[in-house]
């Protein structure tokens, strides 16, 4: 256990499991910065001054991440990533898994950050396609403060009052957590709004399952684009999609199945959780375009990612 204080903002903390030990563990990072997992050329060659090499199999346990104006705990372009045990508090994004393939973030208490668990596939990065996260047995609570991210930041963009945030990816399952408290929405599943030049990269998020989360207050506070729909009157749910499921690559525009599904969730508000399509048909479309809808999309069987294992 370590107690590293008085870092600059940008700094911080390689935690990694290494040969099957944990080489740092039990962290605890205050004043600023990230704990953050890097780029390496292997978990056996671990190099993060090698920014254009991937991390495989590796762990971040017992950390605690507070005040960073990005992310508390980020993995970004890596594979086979666990991180569990962990707290994240005042950050802008508690934890944010970017960019990656396999990984399981569970056991963590993630709360007072603008967002609390952040699954983004962004373009034009080395590494794009992320899919196959789990993000189960969380406490993600009273994600509420104020978003103080430089502009320009991709968390800049996250909603204050936003309890998971799931964009651009594919096989993503949100299960057995405690989500509530929320000012904006307990769960927001969206497109990559932004333009991109990346004919391989996919804006939408595809085969997504919330099930079996027990929910708590929402939507007394919303923010940003949503703020517009509250004024109108539409109530907030406990889970939202935007609806897109065409965008534009290459200049063509092209469509696919999204499948959402949502199952077994209870609110402590009303019993069964609630949802609302936005209706917005194209990745980043105004909301404007928005034709709010309330009926649950259909319970498609999804397959679960299978349970991360980490190599020794």
């Amino acid at each position: 256990d370590a107690v590293l204080r008085e870092f600059p903002e940008r700094a911080a903390i390689h935690v990694v499991r290494k040969g099957g030990t944990p080489v740092a563990a039990g962290l605890t990072f205050q004043t600023g910065g990230r704990v953050e997992v890097p780029w390496a050329s292997s978990i056996r060659d671990f190099n993060p001054l090698c920014p254009n090499h991937l991390l495989y199999w590796d762990i971040i346990e017992g950390a605690i991440a507070r005040g960073a104006s990005d992310a508390g705990i980020y993995v970004g372009q890596s594979r086979n990533i666990i991180v569990r045990d962990s707290l994240a508090e005042f950050n802008v994004a508690g934890i944010e898994i970017e960019n990656s393939f396999n990984a399981d973030v569970f056991g963590n208490t993630v709360q007072h950050n603008t967002g609390g668990v952040l699954v983004f596939d962004l373009p034009g990065l080395p590494q794009t396609g992320g899919h196959s996260v789990r993000v189960f047995d969380n406490r993600i609570t009273d994600n509420n403060t104020p978003n103080f991210a430089p502009a320009g930041n991709i968390v800049a963009s996250v909603p204050t009052g936003t309890g998971v945030l799931i964009m651009a990816n594919r096989d993503i399952h949100v299960f057995n957590n405690e989500i509530g408290g929320h000012a904006t929405v307990n769960v927001l599943i969206t497109a990559y709004r932004e333009s991109f030049q990346d004919e391989n990269y996919n804006p939408l998020p595809r085969n997504v399952m919330i099930r079996d989360n027990r929910f708590g207050n929402k939507g007394f506070g919303p923010a940003g684009d949503l703020s517009a729909l509250a004024q109108m009157g539409v109530p907030m749910p406990d889970v939202i999609w935007d609806g897109a499921s065409m965008y534009s690559s290459g200049g063509r525009p092209r469509t696919e199945m999204v499948r959402i599904v949502l199952r077994n969730n209870r609110s402590s508000q009303t019993g069964t959780a609630s949802f609302l399509s936005l209706g917005i048909p194209v990745a980043g479309g105004p909301i404007s375009e928005a034709a709010p809808d309330a009926t649950f999309p259909p319970l498609l069987p999804l397959t679960e990612p299978e349970r991360v294992r980490i190599r020794n």
